[in-house]
């Protein structure tokens, strides 16, 4: 499987904006996009004029990239969004993305990014509805519950003590006490990311 190999921190800047991809780290001083808010690179602090089609690619890279998921992955969602009409295609997408079972763990406050979500998924600490899931892609459902799985839950309290926990959306249901969450229902446009521009994703995705 392909993965990032270089500085995660080297993406918040190139983007030019958080990506909260290194758990706690990123609500301190020592987040690399705090000390220089300039791209990587020799050419970072060069002023540049994007085109339409810059600021469409640059968008969807900055929303894959926050996730963290493959090129292949998030055009998947495109064309599944795309092949629906019950729901906007660009809100289509957010959703696909925010329901995945390793952002509602980190949105829900159980681990600190998604990155180490994904990690915990695939080794067995987590249940949905009390069976194992080793699959950090898995889209959660309403009334689906997932919790810790009984001889992973000192590590899991452990990195909610050692961590900050984000303000958990009004979509999710969190009970830290017994190390459960669940979703309440697909997020709605107004309880995502107001900065995302998921019109200029599509239409990347639509020209090519």
């Amino acid at each position: 499987m392909a993965r990032h190999t270089d500085s995660v921190c080297k993406l918040c800047r190139n983007e030019g904006v958080k990506l909260f991809l290194k758990g706690s780290r990123c609500y301190t001083t020592k987040c690399a996009i705090e000390r220089r808010r300039y791209g990587p690179g020799q050419h970072g602090q060069q002023r540049k004029k994007n085109s339409e089609y810059a600021l469409q690619l640059r968008e969807k890279q900055k929303v894959r990239r926050f996730y963290g998921l493959l090129e292949k992955q998030f055009s998947s969602y495109y064309q599944a969004a795309s092949q629906q009409k019950k729901v906007p295609t660009g809100l289509k997408i957010l959703q696909l993305c925010e329901c995945r079972l390793d952002n509602v763990l980190h949105r829900g406050g159980l681990v600190p990014s998604r990155a180490q979500a994904r990690q915990l998924i695939s080794h067995g600490h987590f249940e949905i509805n009390g069976t194992k899931v080793y699959t950090p892609s898995y889209q959660l459902k309403a009334g689906e519950v997932v919790s810790v799985s009984e001889n992973s839950k000192k590590l899991v309290k452990a990195l909610i003590e050692a961590n900050p926990s984000p303000v958990v959306p009004q979509w999710i249901n969190t009970d830290l006490d017994n190390l459960k969450t669940s979703i309440l229902n697909a997020p709605q446009r107004e309880d995502l990311d107001a900065s995302v521009k998921e019109a200029l994703i599509v239409e990347y995705y639509s020209r090519r």
